[in-house]
């Protein structure tokens, strides 16, 4: 048995977000493909997801015991996270592209994946990656056409290569907004594309 780990990284719903109707039609067919994997989902704009601020910044590296109370909670849901990934052997990221990047709920999720120690180490020759053997898919709708090139694609493949995961496939859905009149044909094929690679994910 796998576990899933499911990413949701946009504020509205399906019904509204074509990112997310991508995410549901994986989970939909990967749940009919794999029955007996265990799948859970974390939305980081409803779930406590803590962004590195100044409670986090003076919390690292400091005793456990010496932290205040605010500063515990925080780190203890932060740690919580890393956790959840490092015990995922499959992860699926679906979100929209806002001014050239994800949104910054779903950036406060990559920093809890992206620890000195846990997720890569640093050497003599530099840092080593220390997560092996996931799977990663990548969903992003753009009203645009960037296949890829956009900022937030290149950051996020550039972590998990940063971390040692190199299985990262993307899927994008983009161009609805470049070509409205092709926003169902674009949606469609997408869909088909990412139903496709849930069968074998």
């Amino acid at each position: 048995m796998a576990k899933l780990l499911v990413v949701k990284g946009h504020p509205l719903t399906s019904e509204e977000s074509f990112s997310l109707k991508g995410l549901d039609k994986f989970v939909e067919v990967y749940k009919a493909h794999n029955p007996q994997d265990e799948v859970v989902t974390l939305d980081v704009f409803k779930d406590d997801v803590p962004e590195i601020d100044e409670d986090l910044a003076r919390a690292t590296g400091a005793e456990f015991s010496s932290l205040t109370k605010t500063q515990q909670e925080k780190m203890t849901r932060f740690n919580e996270l890393t956790d959840l990934f490092l015990e995922s052997d499959k992860v699926v990221i679906a979100n929209p592209l806002w001014n050239l990047h994800f949104p910054t709920r779903l950036k406060a999720w990559v920093d809890t994946i992206n620890v000195a120690g846990k997720t890569f180490r640093y050497t003599a020759e530099g840092s080593v990656g220390l997560v092996k053997g996931k799977k990663v898919l990548h969903i992003q709708a753009n009203g645009g056409v960037y296949n890829g090139s956009d900022y937030g694609s290149q950051y996020l493949r550039g972590v998990f290569n940063f971390i040692g995961v190199n299985d990262v496939e993307s899927v994008y859905i983009e161009g609805h907004a470049y070509e409205p009149s092709k926003s169902e044909e674009i949606l469609n094929n997408s869909l088909e594309k990412i139903s496709d690679i849930a069968q074998k994910f």
